[in-house]
């Protein structure tokens, strides 16, 4: 493994990206924006709800300062003030170019939610809640893909995903009924129950399309072995394990691979398989766990 680190590019190092990569970026997360902004103000506002992290944080504090105090507070003010913290917290855990993504969504996100006007698209709440949510969760979906995140508890997700190697959705959710909690004392048991309907469909769709944080389990029999682990050890930066064998079919000597990948890397990696050994035979298993070392690649 010492001598396939010196033949690639240092683990973590600060490659500038190209062009195309940030403009791709760039349009994912302007994209999550408009989709996150378009749905506070038609299903979240039309029933109600309170989406949970900081977004709804923020629509909690907005909607008590109105009722309860008559003023009237714009949203991107509030949700700025909020995720300065955690802004500051991953700008330090997580990296520069990442928080500074996440920053450009949280501006934009803001400033269009004040923007948009309201356009309630059903009056059936839970028609709202299941809507909204995966809606909610396309966007976020879209945001970590572009390689940010909206702010809030998604930073102590992302954070405490690539610290501890954990998957903290569906933690972040159990965090997020506290604060339902007090939107239920303040505005209706009934809001902040259809708003944990809504929040954990968002999260069940953000823990299914974002592959980063699943892992995946690679047997790879081919005539090629060395070639092979160089491209991808490369390109993964994982470590593998090479089984010698014999083929029970014709008898020959066959070379195994075992490793263990990220799950948005596996594409990548059969493509690149495939270009060395098309004959090659890949057995691809779903991994709940790994206990021991295992590289997250870093999001700068």
């Amino acid at each position: 493994m010492k001598e396939l680190k010196a033949r690639c590019v240092p683990f973590g190092a600060n490659v500038p990206l190209p062009l195309r990569e940030r403009l791709r970026r760039l349009a994912l997360i302007v994209l999550a924006s408009v989709l996150m902004a378009c749905n506070i103000k038609s299903f979240v506002d039309a029933g109600g709800l309170f989406p949970g992290g900081f977004t709804g944080l923020s629509l909690l504090i907005q909607r008590s300062a109105q009722r309860f105090a008559g003023v009237a507070l714009p949203f991107s003010v509030i949700n700025f003030v909020l995720n300065a913290v955690p802004a500051a917290i991953s700008f330090k855990l997580i990296g520069k170019r990442f928080t500074l993504y996440s920053c450009a969504m949280i501006v934009l996100t803001s400033v269009l939610t004040d923007l948009i006007p309201a356009v309630p698209l059903t009056s059936d709440v839970l028609l709202v809640c299941i809507f909204g949510g995966l809606i909610n969760g396309v966007a976020i979906s879209l945001c970590l893909l572009g390689g940010a995140t909206s702010g809030g508890t998604d930073f102590i997700a992302v954070a405490l995903s690539e610290q501890k190697g954990v998957d903290a959705w569906n933690y972040i959710l159990l965090g997020n009924a506290v604060m339902l909690g007090v939107a239920g004392v303040l505005f209706g048991w009934d809001k902040a129950l259809y708003s944990i309907i809504f929040q954990f469909t968002s999260t069940q769709i953000v823990h299914r399309l974002n592959p980063r944080f699943k892992r995946t389990t690679l047997f790879i029999i081919t005539d090629r072995a060395r070639e092979v682990y160089d491209k991808i050890g490369c390109s993964t930066h994982h470590g593998a394990t090479l089984f010698q064998g014999t083929g029970l079919y014709n008898g020959t000597p066959r070379e195994m691979i075992y490793s263990v990948i990220a799950g948005d890397q596996v594409k990548q990696v059969i493509r690149q398989v495939r270009a060395i050994d098309p004959n090659a035979f890949i057995n691809i298993l779903k991994t709940d766990q790994v206990a021991g070392n295992f590289y997250q690649q870093p999001h700068d």
